[in-house]
């Protein structure tokens, strides 16, 4: 698959996620009783999610073996730094540091996940 087509796929799937968000959260704002219309409701977003995570997989199945090699280093970095960073945070919040949203984990996921990429490119440059 071609960067930019990728790109393209990835740029909607985003836009698709920005605006299930809104209108999930413009709708329950408005205030809905049944508790499973609020539950289907909250998680509408997650449909674009599940889009992107095809994108992603077709994305990865069309590199390269060196490009592959690449991802999976970053990927596992990405996992075991993730991993310890979250481990050692949930630790400090049993001494009185404030909870955190799990809506941080991913972000800090992605942002080792370039690191990740920028340190295998060095790697093997």
């Amino acid at each position: 698959m071609k960067p930019f087509r990728y790109m393209m796929e990835m740029g909607l799937c985003l836009l698709a996620y920005g605006g299930f968000l809104i209108l999930s959260l413009t709708v329950l704002k408005q205030g809905i009783e049944p508790f499973w219309a609020k539950t289907a409701i909250s998680l509408l977003p997650m449909l674009p999610c599940l889009v992107t995570c095809y994108v992603v997989l077709k994305h990865l199945r069309k590199l390269d073996e060196f490009q592959r090699k690449l991802q999976l280093e970053s990927i596992g970095f990405s996992f075991v730094a993730t991993a310890c960073l979250t481990f050692t945070y949930g630790f400090l919040e049993n001494i009185g540091f404030p909870n955190l949203s799990m809506f941080a984990v991913w972000p800090l996921m992605a942002g080792f996940w370039v690191l990740g990429m920028i340190i295998a490119w060095f790697r093997h440059a």
